[in-house]
């Protein structure tokens, strides 16, 4: 695996990092920047919404760009936001911070997973992308509790400031390592990026992984909750059970990357199935630890983890370049605004349990909509049947993710000039 795959493993770890930092942050930020703790807590609604809505609008800013340099674009923008946070007295710059770095982030998962396509060879991209997205995991388990330590022995604004600093270290690693990445002869023309959203499949797709994000983040985002009231566990406990979590989450994405390619559809299947279950099994064993916790453990393993494959299944229906992959990072980021905001919605009618019922509700409509692609695969007896058929030739540019063929590694695209990911 090149080592570049690696750094933008750790880019996306410092993006998710700063996303979750607010989140540990909170009674320090309220008394500094005099605002209520709900004004801090829009910080984090305004990170996600510039990440959905920015992301793919910092991804055409920098779209003619080759995708090193746009990479190193995105790294300068991100720092710059964290400088402000960590420089901000009042509310509203640190707010202005937060829409720079939730844009930056939103584009730079979209680049990032481009650049994994150009530097791997077609076979093992899902392995590539699901190493590239354990930063976004062990963002996850260490972002929040990291946060918190060090703003607690040196003051918020210094776990902003440890964050701009890793960035710098990450950016310039990444500048030497990361090979001349050429952009295609099309990726600087609008018209040829856009052509592929033409698709309904692309759309029906990337839909169905707002459902699988949903379907994990309604039950995720009230799971401190759940866990005190009515499992009986002490608040001092749940931090480290919620690690226990964060590192089952690790697991399950070293599994699913390293299947993503081949068993593509199979595996969304059967973690959306699992992921029902191990909802159902929290939903009506809340208040049982030992079947809480274990379930906790099983919707780590199989919920957010599906990630490779789900990006592996865009990549086929679109193509592996930089826009697509940050438009599917918007579906991405409203399954998180999805399940949370259902989620709370049904405690406020049904109480603690409904976030668990709302999850599995979304789990099975997700496997409703993968119905259709399980059969085409079953019919055709390949599992890549999610390759629509281009509306132009200017869509038809990237091939679909498949077994790589001799000579079509990253060398020989680079000295072409073209690769599946520019």
């Amino acid at each position: 695996m090149p080592k570049s795959v690696y750094l933008m493993a750790l880019g996306i770890f410092a993006m998710v990092t700063s996303e979750l930092l607010v989140g540990g942050l909170m009674p320090q930020m309220s008394e500094d920047l005099g605002a209520t703790v709900p004004q801090v807590g829009y910080l984090i609604t305004a990170f996600a919404l510039a990440m959905a809505l920015g992301g793919p609008l910092a991804t055409l800013a920098v779209l003619r760009l080759r995708t090193d340099h746009a990479l190193l674009v995105l790294f300068v923008i991100f720092f710059v936001g964290n400088t402000l946070a960590a420089l901000s007295t009042s509310y509203w710059p640190m707010l202005i911070a937060r829409v720079v770095t939730g844009a930056a982030s939103g584009a730079f998962f979209g680049v990032a997973l481009s650049a994994v396509a150009q530097v791997t060879a077609p076979h093992l991209r899902g392995r590539a992308t699901g190493a590239a997205l354990q930063g976004l995991m062990v963002g996850t388990l260490l972002g929040l509790p990291l946060s918190a330590l060090i703003g607690g022995q040196f003051g918020w604004r210094a776990a902003f400031a440890f964050v701009g600093v890793l960035t710098v270290i990450v950016a310039v690693a990444t500048m030497l390592a990361l090979p001349r990445l050429e952009k295609s002869d099309e990726a600087g023309e609008l018209r040829s990026e856009m052509a592929v959203f033409r698709s309904p499949r692309l759309w029906a797709v990337m839909g169905t992984s707002t459902l699988i994000i949903g379907a994990t983040f309604a039950a995720f985002s009230y799971f401190t909750p759940i866990l005190t009231d009515i499992t009986g566990f002490s608040r001092d406990i749940v931090p480290l059970l919620l690690l226990g979590y964060g590192a089952a989450t690790v697991v399950g994405n070293i599994v699913v990357g390293r299947l993503a390619m081949s068993h593509t559809i199979t595996v969304i299947v059967t973690g959306l199935l699992l992921n029902a279950v191990f909802l159902t099994v929290f939903a009506l064993f809340a208040d049982l630890p030992v079947p809480a916790l274990l379930a906790m453990a099983g919707i780590g393993l199989v919920g957010i983890t599906l990630n490779p494959a789900m990006i592996t299944r865009v990549q086929r229906a679109g193509n592996a370049r930089a826009l697509v992959n940050t438009v599917h990072s918007s579906f991405i980021t409203m399954g998180v605004v999805l399940g949370s905001w259902t989620g709370g919605m049904g405690i406020d009618a049904f109480g603690l349990r409904a976030p668990l019922w709302i999850g599995l509700g979304l789990a099975l409509l997700a496997l409703l909509a993968m119905v259709p692609p399980a059969l085409r695969a079953r019919r055709v007896g390949h599992e890549a049947t999610d390759v629509p058929v281009p509306a132009d030739p200017a869509a038809a540019a990237d091939p679909p993710a498949g077994p790589a063929e001799p000579g079509s590694g990253p060398e020989k695209q680079n000295r072409a000039g073209h690769s599946a990911g520019a």
